[in-house]
C-alpha cells in the first residue's frame, strides 16, 4: 500500500504541477527545475544504493533530504520504490514526506502570488 500511495503522491503531483502550467498558472521554469531536481534525487539515490551494496561512501541521509526539499521528493519517492531503498526507515521516510508536505504547501502558495513576476 505504501508503494502505491508514494507513486501516486509523486504521480498527481506531477500532473498538477503539469496542468497548472498549462493554464498558465504557474510558468514552465518550475515544472523543468521539479523534473531536474527529481532526476538529480533520483541518481543520488541510486548511487547511494549501488555505495550501500559494494560497501562504498554513502550519501549523508541530510543531503538526501535536502535534495527532496529542494523539489526532488516526486524522484525521491520514486526511487525509494523503485530502486527499495530508504524504504524500511521509519524516520527517513517521516522527514521525506514532511519535504513533500512542504513543497505541496509552497506549491500552493505559489497560486496566492502573482509568480509570473518573479
Amino acid at each position: 500500500m505504501n508503494k502505491i500511495l508514494s507513486l501516486a503522491a509523486a504521480l498527481t503531483f506531477a500532473i498538477l504541477v503539469t496542468a497548472s502550467v498549462t493554464f498558465n498558472y504557474t510558468p514552465f521554469w518550475l515544472l523543468a527545475a521539479y523534473i531536474v531536481m527529481s532526476l538529480i534525487t533520483f541518481a543520488f539515490y541510486a548511487l547511494d544504493k549501488s555505495a550501500s551494496i559494494s560497501g562504498r561512501w554513502r550519501t549523508k541521509e541530510s543531503t538526501l533530504h535536502l535534495l527532496s526539499l529542494a523539489g526532488g521528493w516526486p524522484g525521491a519517492l520514486f526511487a525509494q520504490q523503485i530502486l527499495r531503498h530508504k524504504s524500511s526507515k521509519r524516520m527517513f521516510i517521516t522527514v521525506l514526506w514532511i519535504t513533500a508536505l512542504l513543497n505541496i504547501i509552497g506549491f500552493a502558495w505559489l497560486h496566492s502570488v502573482d509568480i509570473n513576476s518573479f
